[in-house]
């Protein structure tokens, strides 16, 4: 039998860790640039590194880019299909760091001239952790759906956007903004129990002070 026959309910194998964790990283990391990437340069650090291609990991990374599920019969066969659909993938080891989980990636994806970076940790049964997101350190465990704003940094954005999240009946699960100094660009990382609908992502989007808005979808429950 094939590594990647069906060896669970809800994932491909062989690896929980090697290949639905991975596989969330890619779909986390194709939500944040918004569409289906172009290009790729996937970062394997520590056991990714050796292991990759054995255990499937190169394959469930490119689903995840090309937004297939952890149970998608086409796993297998993602490498081929990336082809036919025009996305060009590399594969390099990296060096995260001591601190790194020996199960990492880098994402470094883009579409035309559109560019996000995520790195992003398998930590084992398909559970993830992003720790960098365009290179600014965060907490994201892909359990929840998320919408990252980069906006300048002025009085009232975080309660003016709060309150319109909660005139939606959009429950917050958990709030961070950090900004680099006053008066600058700010982050600010709002985790939902609730999808946040297009209209109200647009809205934001038309706030002056707003600079860009990413949307991630959750991934695992």
């Amino acid at each position: 039998m094939s590594v990647f026959d069906i060896i669970g309910p809800r994932m491909v194998g062989p690896s929980s860790s090697h290949t639905a964790g991975a596989l969330r990283l890619g779909l986390l990391a194709r939500a944040l640039l918004g569409r289906t990437p172009e290009r790729a340069t996937i970062g394997l650090h520590g056991s990714f590194a050796t292991t990759y291609q054995g255990h499937g990991t190169d394959r469930a990374v490119v689903a995840g880019l090309l937004g297939m599920a952890p149970d998608d019969p086409r796993i297998p066969d993602s490498l081929s299909v990336a082809g036919r659909e025009g996305l060009e993938v590399s594969f390099e080891p990296v060096d995260l760091g001591a601190a790194a989980h020996p199960n990492t990636l880098r994402f470094d994806i883009a579409a035309g001239e559109d560019t996000v970076s995520l790195v992003g940790a398998s930590v084992g049964g398909g559970a993830i952790e992003v720790s960098q997101v365009n290179d600014r350190a965060v907490d994201l465990s892909g359990r929840f759906d998320t919408l990252l704003i980069q906006a300048r940094d002025v009085p009232g954005t975080t309660a003016t956007i709060t309150q319109r999240l909660a005139a939606t009946d959009i429950n917050i699960a958990f709030l961070e903004v950090g900004r680099e100094k006053r008066g600058r660009e700010a982050m600010m990382i709002i985790q939902t129990d609730h999808a946040i609908p297009d209209s109200i992502v647009d809205e934001i989007e038309e706030y002056e002070w707003v600079i860009s808005t990413r949307r991630l979808s959750k991934v695992t429950d």
